[in-house]
Order: C-alpha cells, then structure tokens, then sequence
C-alpha cells in the first residue's frame, strides 16, 4: 500500500502546477473577445470605407397640382337620332353613311301607298260633303223668301238653317282629317332635321320600322361634352369652373376644358354625380361617343418633387437615398416616402421629403443605409439613377 501512494501525489502535483497556466490562456481569450466587441460596437457598417461618389438633387417646394382622372364619354352637343313617325316598309334609301346633308334633304322613302290611298278616301268624303253643303245653302236662302213672304212657318226656316249649318260643320270637320291626313303622309319621307353627317344606317329596302326602329343618326361637326362620372365622395368639391385636361390613351393632351354642369342628383346605380365640360374640338380631333380620360383639377398645394428615376420601390413600398451629413461626415439615408401624382418625369412627394433635401441621384444601387457619400450637384437637373 505504501508503494501505490507515491505515483498519486505525483500525478496531484502535476495538475496543480497546469491549473495556473490553463487560467492564464482563458483571461487571455476573454479580453481580446471583449476587444473585438468593442471595435464591432464603435465602427459601424461603412466606417472607414472609402466615400462613394453621388449626385445629389436639391429638393425645391413647387406648386403641385391636386388632380384626379375619371373614365369620360363624349357626346355631340348637335346630333340627333333619326326615328320614322309611322310605320311600314323601307322602299328607298336615298344616301350612304358619311355623306354631309343639309337640313330637310330627303334620307329615306317608307311605302305611303296606303296612307295616300287614306288621304284620296278622305277627299272624296269632303268633296261629297261639299256639295251637301252648297244644296243646304241654298235650301236656306229658297227658305229665307218663303219665310219672309209668309209661305212657310219660322219652324221651317228654322230647321233649314240648322242643316245648313251642319253640313258646314261637316265640311270643316273634314278639311281638318284631309290636312291631317296629308302631314303624316308627308312623314313618309324621312329627312334630315339639320346640316350634318348621315351616321350608320343600319335598316335596308324592304325592311319594316315603326316607330321605335332607329334608322341613322345625323351628327354636326364641331363642339362636343365630355360626361364625366364623379364618385359622390368626392363630389363635393366638384363645382363650375373647375379645369379639365383630356387625355388620350397614351397619357397626352387631347383639349383644355373647364366645368361647365353638374348634376343635384346622385346616380343611384354608381353613386356617382355627373359632370359636364364643353369641348370646342375645331380640328374634329375627337369622335362622338369615345370613352377618354378626363383630368380634373382640384387645386394645388406647396411641396417637394422627386425625380422618377431617383425613386426605388421594394415589396411595394417606395424608398429614396437622401445625403445627411452627420458627425462622422455625408452619410446616406434611406427615406421611406408617400407618392402622389407623377407629374411629366417627377413624383409629388406627400410625405417622407421636405424641401431642402439633398437627394441621391445616381448609384443608388450600390447604397446603404449609412454609408458614406460624396455630393456632387446635379448639373442637368434631371435624374440619373444607376449611373
């Protein structure tokens, strides 16, 4: 037993001389831990990374107008539909779609045949009463003589009178269906109401109308009005006066305008009001019944504008780089930003920017938040991003 003890001290004495050194190693190991942190903490992402070069755009406080764009159907101030005021059959089409017409020129011929026929009736039955009327005239003047000479009693004479005046009576009766007759004869020739274009035709010879059969439109170059369909929350600020801009579907000018009606009524199937704005259209640019844009401005307001091009959109979000400087220098700052209107190649900007800002134009896609930039001015004034 003695000899198995001396090997175990030796052993204790050998660990306790190893326990100093392995403590030594591990304060070692925290302090240049600790060191590393505390460089992490006091160099943040892009110190000492060299400035990277950028263009910057000062943002200025313009007038920005408040706009919005609807959905907008033209329609002729001078065009009208042309309906037949009687029925029957189609016998002649007397012009072509396009053609220009003046007022009264004969458009379509619809068969008279039996109206004319109703017309002659309706003569001989006047002529025939006519001659009732000249034998009870002078029926009355035979039984004035006699009355007066005493031959025959105040009763005759009196019943003598009366058919007299029944058959006038008659006779007028008649002149009235005759000429009544004759003007809705006269409605068999369809003509056109006023100077225009003839529009499309869409009946043929033969065909039968009455009197809800369109037979073509007759249209007269020149002014048209634009309606317009507000929504009625917004129909509040809408009143006369108010500028419109058309547009057409590339987004381009197509007229100037103004407000010249709106409706008292909301439409109760789209509760929208209706608008009306007058459009000279002199170069007949502009087509009845085309659907187009129709820009309305409300008023217009101070704020900034930023380029499109200086303008980043991430997961439906819009970001811009702004120039900040800072203690540490020019440092690059992410802006998140609220958009109005685009108006020609800006953005108005409705929150995020104020005037002042310098904003980062170019080589955003090399940018962080916070790393150090370089201004340069913007000479063009415009954007150049990715440059």
């Amino acid at each position: 037993m003695m000899g198995t003890a001396l090997p175990i001290r030796q052993e204790n004495r050998k660990t306790a001389k190893s326990r100093p050194a392995a403590l030594l190693v591990t304060l070692a190991m925290a302090t240049f831990l600790a060191g590393c942190q505390k460089s992490a903490a006091d160099n943040p992402p892009g110190a000492g990374a060299p400035a990277i070069p950028v263009q910057t755009l000062i943002a200025a406080s313009v007038k920005i107008p408040d706009t919005s764009e609807y959905l907008s159907l033209l329609k002729s101030r001078h065009s009208a539909v042309i309906n037949p005021q009687v029925e029957g059959q189609i016998i002649k089409i007397f012009v072509k779609s396009g053609d220009r017409v003046s007022a009264g020129t004969a458009l379509l011929q619809i068969d008279p045949l039996k109206q004319e026929a109703t017309v002659n009736s309706q003569e001989a039955t006047r002529a025939a009463q006519e001659a009732n009327l000249r034998y009870a005239r002078v029926s009355l003047e035979r039984a004035q003589k006699l009355f007066a000479a005493g031959v025959i009693s105040k009763q005759d004479f009196d019943n003598a009178q009366t058919n007299y005046e029944g058959a006038l009576a008659q006779v007028k009766a008649l002149d009235e269906q005759v000429t009544q007759q004759k003007v809705e004869l006269h409605y068999y020739s369809v003509r056109a109401p006023m100077d225009g274009i003839v529009g499309d035709i869409p009946v043929r010879m033969g065909d039968r109308v009455t009197v809800s059969t369109m037979l073509t439109t007759i249209d007269e170059p020149g002014a048209l009005e634009a309606y317009i369909y507000v929504p009625a929350e917004r129909a509040r600020n809408l009143r006369v006066g108010l500028p419109v801009r058309l547009l057409d579907s590339a987004g381009n000018p197509a007229g100037e305008t103004r407000i010249t009606f709106v409706s008292p009524q909301v439409d109760t199937d789209t509760q929208s009001v209706l608008a009306k704005a007058t459009i000279a259209n002199s170069q007949d640019k502009l087509r009845m019944a085309q659907q187009i844009r129709a820009q309305i401005t409300w008023g217009t307001r101070e704020g900034p504008m930023i380029p499109i091009l200086a303008v980043q959109r991430i997961n439906g979000q819009f970001f811009a780089f702004v120039a900040v400087k800072e203690a540490s220098g020019t440092v690059a700052r992410q802006k998140i930003l609220k958009l109005g209107d685009t108006i020609a190649n800006d953005y108005a900007v409705l929150d995020g920017l104020k005037p002042g800002d310098h904003i980062i134009t170019s080589g955003m896609q090399f940018l962080q938040d916070g790393m150090p930039v370089a201004e340069q001015a913007q000479s063009d004034g415009k954007a150049a991003a990715g440059q």
